[in-house]
């Protein structure tokens, strides 16, 4: 049987990552996430994980050593933030591309210059075109369910993940968090086996320079292209919702809490008014639907878990019976918006006849404190924006000073 425990976010993640048995560990330290492979090293030195506990001198080297573990069939951890992420930005696009099972938490933190180390969304965000699926956890519950989910689904699929969770406001808060046993989790993750063989007898190049059209391998069968190659990754990563529904389903019957809905719900069902948002804002934000209930308004919060894949048609879906929608973000698409407020009216133009307004603010960045009376202005104002008809042009700050 499992036990509560009252836990950190680093120290869940770390904790997530022993559960899961992982065979090699290799990490930088950067704040806020220093702590997990401080505590991941004190787990090995005390014969709690057997695990290869790699020292390197960069993110970049670090994401090198797990690919390459990765490539050999070892099930590998490392985990990063903010510059460190973006050190990291060449292997990324290779882990993706090498179709590698790799898990990665990354506390969220905001991008220099000028320096911070205090939380947004910047880091990852920036980050969601190298073929990595993203999860956004809300609590640090979420932080230890969806690094044992995610294994499960990258080593289904053949692709890596980041398990994204807030800097500081996850990664140094305390939370009571339902820990499972060990057998608990090998009775919901198997140990990781190679799709391939390797063998010294049967020499393989593995991802080698390709060209531009099929060409035969040694035994005459055609092999991709380069283009080939990346329609596979997009075919799996459309096919990815499915498989983490499904993986999802699972893990509540193992373990008694659900993710095969890739949103946080809350109040939504008969909302006139919707916050859309994602991780831990997700709080403030229901926090801030209750003042308005009060009040009398009819408002909810959706909360996206996954952003890669992009969850279109649920969250069009979710969003359709709303006249006014409040995008809520720590990060920007610098000379447009928030992504998420660009892929939310994506999903409304392709599954939804109905246009609901959509506004956009940015918020938090650097760590800048929200209140839930922000997010209770923000709604007044896109509610009166409806009532006015008056369509947003460019994103909203909250609490940007000069």
């Amino acid at each position: 049987m499992g036990e509560t425990l009252i836990l950190t976010g680093n120290q869940t993640a770390a904790l997530a990552a022993k559960l899961c048995r992982v065979q090699v560990v290799a990490a930088y330290p950067i704040t806020p996430q220093s702590r997990i492979p401080e505590i991941l090293s004190e787990y090995v030195e005390r014969g709690e994980l057997k695990a290869e506990f790699v020292r390197v001198e960069s993110e970049h080297s670090a994401m090198g050593v797990c690919i390459s573990a990765s490539l050999v069939g070892a099930r590998v951890f490392t985990a990063t933030a903010a510059n460190g992420l973006a050190y990291m930005h060449e292997q990324l696009h290779w882990a993706a591309g090498a179709r590698l099972p790799i898990v990665m938490p990354v506390t969220n933190r905001g991008l220099g210059a000028p320096w911070t180390i205090l939380n947004d969304m910047q880091d990852t965000i920036s980050q969601r075109d190298t073929g990595w699926m993203q999860f956004y956890c809300m609590t640090n519950q979420e932080i230890l369910d969806q690094i044992i989910l995610a294994y499960k689904v990258a080593e289904q699929l053949m692709a890596p993940i980041m398990v994204c969770f807030d800097g500081f406001r996850l990664s140094h808060t305390m939370m009571p968090v339902s820990v499972p046993s060990v057998e608990e989790v090998d009775a919901f993750l198997p140990p990781y086996h190679l799709p391939y063989q390797l063998s010294t007898e049967v020499p393989a190049n593995i991802n080698p320079v390709v060209m531009t059209d099929p060409l035969p391998g040694p035994d005459g069968v055609l092999c991709p292209s380069y283009m080939g190659f990346r329609r596979r990754l997009q075919e799996t990563l459309e096919a990815a919702p499915a498989v983490i529904a499904e993986v999802g389903r699972d893990f509540q019957q193992a373990f008694g809490r659900s993710y095969e809905d890739p949103l946080y719900r809350y109040c939504s069902e008969d909302a006139k008014f919707l916050f859309v948002t994602m991780g831990s804002l997700a709080s403030e934000a229901s926090e801030a639907a209750d003042i308005l209930r009060e009040q009398g308004t009819s408002i909810g919060v959706v909360g996206v878990r996954t952003f890669r894949p992009f969850p279109a048609r649920a969250l069009a879906q979710a969003v359709a019976k709303a006249d006014g929608i409040i995008v809520l973000e720590k990060a920007i698409s610098y000379g447009y918006e928030g992504a998420l407020a660009t892929e939310l009216k994506g999903a409304l133009f392709s599954h939804n006849g109905r246009r609901s307004l959509v506004y956009n603010y940015i918020l938090g960045l650097g760590g800048k404190d929200v209140k839930p009376s922000d997010l209770v202005e923000a709604a007044k104002d896109t509610m009166q924006g409806f009532e006015n008809g008056k369509l947003q042009d460019h994103p909203l700050w909250i609490g940007s000073g000069i």
